[in-house]
């Protein structure tokens, strides 16, 4: 006895068998006009943060646990990396500045305690939309869950730190730096 997924594939499979050899030969050709594109990033798994700009909405990163920081510059249909050559690709916050859009803060270290997460290297900044980026402290905190900026001064954030996920570690607690980071 068949299940209903059986049986409702075993009926697809013999309308296929008999109906392909009846449609002409045109119809089975390819599509000149398809092509392959990226729309996304290659990376199955776990997104965990996500930013767009208020002052244009078609604009949005995202942060993958480890798959580093995408920007989609068309709302999302298409998307490109723009954290590849920094030291970490494991992200657990992203903030762009309410009052200076160019300037982005990246917090790296998943921040979700679980058996296979993926630790970071403290905090980034970009000063021009993410086409570059510095490391700007917290280098032994290895899990930002959580990030904010002040909505008129950018340099101005809070950064909500784990630490070490599996032991006591001199970086955790809630940070807050007033020049963009430097101290």
């Amino acid at each position: 006895m068949l299940n209903h997924t059986a049986s409702r594939f075993l009926f697809i499979a013999l309308f296929l068998a008999v109906s392909l050899p009846l449609l002409p030969a045109q119809n089975l050709q390819t599509m000149p006009d398809m092509h392959w594109r990226m729309i996304g990033p290659f990376r199955g798994g776990r997104t965990r943060a996500a930013a767009g700009v208020a002052d244009q909405p078609n604009v949005f990163y995202i942060g993958q646990v480890d798959g580093g920081v995408w920007k989609s510059n068309d709302s999302g249909r298409t998307w490109r990396p723009i954290f590849d050559h920094e030291d970490t690709q494991s992200i657990g916050a992203i903030a762009v500045a309410p009052s200076n859009d160019n300037i982005i803060y990246v917090a790296s270290g998943e921040g979700l305690h679980r058996p296979d997460l993926s630790v970071g290297d403290g905090m980034y900044r970009s000063d021009d939309a993410g086409k570059t980026w510095t490391h700007i402290g917290l280098r032994q905190s290895e899990q930002i869950p959580a990030i904010a900026v002040d909505p008129e001064n950018p340099n101005v954030l809070f950064a909500a730190v784990l630490g070490h996920p599996y032991g006591p570690n001199s970086e955790r607690g809630i940070f807050k730096s007033t020049d963009g980071g430097k101290t």
